[in-house]
């Protein structure tokens, strides 16, 4: 499963679509909005994405993990809107007969979905917001 969703994740039902009898291991990552980043103190995150190109790029990133490990099932999840402190931006789920190949290959998606997955955060402050990623341009406000 590789979708965009306007609403909370279930997380619970991903680690449920990802499981087999065949695997030993399975990896529930979350990826969550923490109130202090960049020596800031954030209000809350905001999300946008294109959903029909971040799910299919997803599903790439699904089909590197299994040719670079031997994972049996992916889920990735992202969420889009306003999330408030606490809540999951993204939940990425890998089962594997294996703990190690399982640990890797979660922690590769996370890294890959942020280099080429068409999502973008805005980090909201009390005085002003940044769309994470542009640091270098004049879009801070």
């Amino acid at each position: 499963m590789f979708k965009v969703v306007d609403g909370p994740i279930d997380e619970l039902a991903l680690d449920d679509d990802v499981r087999t009898d065949a695997d030993g291991a399975v990896i529930v990552f979350r990826g969550v909005a923490r109130r202090q980043s960049r020596g800031r103190e954030v209000v809350h995150l905001e999300y946008e994405a294109y959903p029909e190109m971040a799910e299919k790029v997803m599903a790439q990133i699904g089909d590197e993990m299994k040719s670079r490990w031997p994972v049996s099932r992916v889920a990735i999840v992202h969420r889009t809107g306003v999330l408030q402190i606490g809540q999951a931006s993204v939940v990425i789920a890998v089962s594997a007969p294996h703990r190690g190949e399982a640990f890797a290959a979660a922690q590769y998606a996370i890294d890959r979905l942020k280099q080429i997955v068409p999502i973008w955060k805005k980090e909201v402050w009390s005085d002003g917001s940044q769309w994470i990623g542009w640091e270098n341009e004049a879009h801070a406000h």
